[in-house]
């Protein structure tokens, strides 16, 4: 598995998820918590495969096939396990877990915002 492309892959479909789940929400708190979190994450994630790209190699074999979620808190609940369960398997560069660090701030923080705020 080339985990590089899966982890960006991920992080830019999960931004494409929460696009989604921002434009169909009746809930304010929500709306604003994934607008946040979708502008945010394409950034980090283009951040982060720049960087890894500038160490290593350039990135080509995307994964094909993903899915449309529509349960904010569960979605990005599952994001958050898969960055804590990839991290492992990405370079140990710091400067790249720094950025992954930041990836798992935005998400910690945006499921705060989903489930203290209605």
């Amino acid at each position: 598995m080339d985990y590089p492309a899966v982890f960006v892959a991920t992080l830019f479909h999960s931004g494409t998820n929460a696009h989604f789940m921002h434009l169909q929400t009746d809930s304010y708190a929500k709306h604003v918590a994934l607008n946040e979190y979708y502008d945010t994450i394409i950034e980090l994630g283009d951040k982060w495969a720049e960087a890894y790209q500038g160490s290593y190699s350039i990135i080509k074999s995307y994964p094909k096939d993903f899915h449309l979620a529509t349960d904010p808190v569960k979605y990005i609940t599952g994001v958050k396990a898969f960055v804590k369960d990839i991290r492992d398997e990405l370079p140990k560069d710091s400067e790249l877990q720094n950025i992954v660090d930041e990836i798992a701030d935005l998400i910690d923080s945006t499921l705060y915002k989903l489930k203290a705020f209605k």
